[in-house]
């Protein structure tokens, strides 16, 4: 990958803006490889780079631009083009947040679909009615029919919304049980946590730290 793209790619992931003594830290090793002879001559190419990549969103061919603010760089969209983004902005659904329990339920249906709520159950080791409830109330998951067994438990799958909430092309494109993993753990910090409106989820501590393991490992043995 080009200088140009690796700066590109930093400065289009970072929430606030990067300055160019972070940019030189984190390109420094591959520009090295390059043949940079020292770190005067690596943050000289990051310099450049920079220039080059500013002009060319400058054009009238981006509708954003990389701008300098708060001694850092940033994307943003330019002034010209605000309207129109205001307008889109406008029609955006607000992001999903999703109680730890309700992310456990949703990653067993979207790993093991199509799950019933006994299956479910099973896995989590306590009552998932009431998240079902949520889940569906948001249209992340959906009936699949029933399941052709005694009782007749209506089956539970994903929903398109489901893909599009979470960036995924088809349920193939599901992260590893880690990266699950981390997810989980990032959204019991409180990065997505939030008040569960549907009945309450008597789940205790010790259900919480093995639910991951438990979806592995009925994920494994089918």
């Amino acid at each position: 990958m080009s200088l140009k793209a690796q700066l590109e790619a930093i400065v289009y992931a970072a929430e606030t803006p990067i300055t160019t003594e972070q940019l030189v830290q984190l390109v420094k090793e591959s520009v090295t490889a390059e043949g940079a002879a020292d770190d005067a001559e690596v943050k000289s190419r990051v310099r450049v780079a920079l220039e080059e990549l500013v002009a060319d969103y400058g054009s009238r061919d981006h509708g954003i631009e990389i701008r300098q603010v708060a001694g850092g760089y940033r994307m943003s969209t330019k002034p010209e083009q605000h309207e129109m983004v205001r307008s889109f902005a406008k029609s955006l659904k607000p992001p999903i947040r999703l109680s730890l329990p309700a992310l456990e339920t949703l990653a067993v249906i979207a790993y093991k679909q199509p799950a019933t709520v006994p299956e479910i159950n099973e896995i989590r080791g306590v009552d998932s009615g009431g998240v079902i409830a949520t889940l569906l109330d948001r249209k992340l998951i959906t009936t699949a029919g029933r399941k052709q067994v005694i009782g007749r438990p209506i089956l539970y799958k994903t929903t398109k919304e489901f893909l599009m909430r979470f960036g995924l092309k088809d349920v193939n494109e599901l992260p590893s049980m880690e990266e699950f993993e981390k997810l989980v753990a990032e959204s019991f910090q409180g990065e997505l946590i939030a008040a569960e409106e549907a009945a309450p989820d008597n789940s205790n501590h010790a259900d919480r730290e093995s639910a991951t393991e438990e979806i592995a490992e009925s994920t494994q043995k089918e």
